[in-house]
């Protein structure tokens, strides 16, 4: 098991693989990401800056989304990678 510290609250906490976001962050993003997902399904052309004031939340929670791999941008708009 390896000790991990999470990049958002900064938790100290065990894990089998090196994880960089705790369980509880985690769901949190999870939430998030559904809002993100589901306003993305009714405005679909929205960038970042768009999204962050339509849902209340900072665009560089959008941005880490992209980074993550979560969201990517085709032809000028976010949309969910496919598995």
């Amino acid at each position: 098991m390896d000790l991990c510290m999470c990049r958002h609250c900064h938790k100290i906490f065990w894990h089998r693989m090196k994880k960089s976001v705790c369980d509880e962050c985690k769901a949190l993003d999870d939430k998030l990401f559904e809002k993100i997902e589901k306003y993305l399904l009714e405005y679909p052309n929205s960038n970042a800056l768009q999204i962050s004031e339509a849902l209340e939340i900072q665009p560089f929670k959008i941005i880490s989304f992209i980074d993550e791999g979560r969201l990517t941008m085709v032809e000028g708009k976010f949309e969910q990678i496919k598995d």
